[in-house]
């Protein structure tokens, strides 16, 4: 029996990989997420401006805040994400892990969603994200960051490690601010087709010739919506021409007990109708699960996240 969404929703999605759902986040979970950002981007910003790298913070907004930092080139992005980076970690690499971005990730309604997809046996994935996009005309020109500008084109599935292939898996983006067509709304490819090879271009992006684009469909939510979709479906998101930021959360659930595509980072039970005593519910766990896990990679050799390389005929 469906639990929040429509069968129609539910057939919907199985045919065309993707779905767009408001009203997924009550406002009390929003206002939650928002106000402990604004009061760890309060904690960075004293210390940049003690250091004479940014003015006066007062009468600031977050938003304002985020800007100045991001031309006064202090790094916001890492530690306000919700992962460990892909690239070399290190002891002291930061990252936020904290009780509202929890409660985000185990909310009932959003889990009553992903329940509907994939049945009542949930992990939360750990390829998790923040997604903070400033307007396009700010950012530097040799900026490279995925998560603040402009995505290519690729498929979840692709920029995870292969014994994550077989894993019944959905992918559930956030709106924490309105997406719109004009600050960076996401934009899909609907269907679920192969799995298509991919470069290492700007981003790992799917391979030139291979898709479509003219067949794009972008996808605008209100805050509190969520875009789902099928690890199969390609997808991208698209420069933010506004002149406000636009924000997100990029987060992932599968069916416990299979590969979540990254295993060197840790996962949770996030819903089980069979054992709930299994359901994670205390955030300071979850954020020793990340401490633990940095210790342990800090000193090993990188894993890379993603498993293509340039010396693919595709990529020629």
């Amino acid at each position: 029996m469906s639990l929040m969404l429509t069968e129609e929703q539910i057939a919907r999605f199985e045919t065309e990989g993707v779905l767009v759902v408001e009203d997924v986040l009550p406002e009390p979970v929003l206002n939650a997420v928002r106000a402990e950002y604004e009061t760890l981007l309060d904690g960075m910003y004293a210390i940049w401006q003690a250091e004479g790298r940014v003015p006066d913070g007062a009468g600031l907004g977050f938003f304002d805040k985020l800007l100045i930092a991001y031309e006064a080139g202090c790094e916001w992005f890492q530690p306000m994400d919700i992962s460990l980076p892909g690239s070399k970690i290190e002891a002291d690499t930061p990252f936020h892990i904290g009780p509202a971005v929890f409660d985000m990730l185990t909310c009932p309604r959003l889990l009553d969603m992903v329940e509907d997809l994939i049945g009542p046996e949930i992990t939360s994935n750990p390829i998790q994200h923040v997604r903070l996009k400033p307007p396009a005309r700010t950012l530097r020109g040799d900026e490279t960051t995925a998560h603040i500008m402009s995505t290519d084109w690729h498929q979840d599935r692709a920029v995870a490690h292969e014994d994550g292939d077989e894993t019944q898996i959905v992918t559930v983006w956030l709106a924490i601010s309105d997406a719109t067509l004009t600050n960076g709304c996401l934009e899909v490819i609907p269907g679920k087709p192969r799995m298509y090879p991919h470069c290492p271009k700007r981003q790992t992006s799917i391979a030139d010739g291979f898709i479509n684009e003219a067949a794009a469909r972008p996808l605008p939510v209100k805050a509190g919506g969520a875009v789902i979709f099928h690890p199969l479906t390609p997808h991208a998101a698209r420069d933010n021409t506004s002149e406000i930021f636009r924000w997100s959360f990029d987060i992932r659930y599968n069916v416990t007990g299979q590969h979540t595509g990254r295993a060197h980072f840790p996962d949770f039970v996030a819903r089980s109708r069979k054992a709930p005593k299994t359901e994670l519910r205390d955030w300071e766990v979850w954020r020793d699960m990340w401490l633990d896990a940095r210790a342990r990679l800090a000193p090993e050799p990188h894993i890379p996240i993603h498993r293509w390389t340039g010396d693919s005929p595709a990529c020629a």
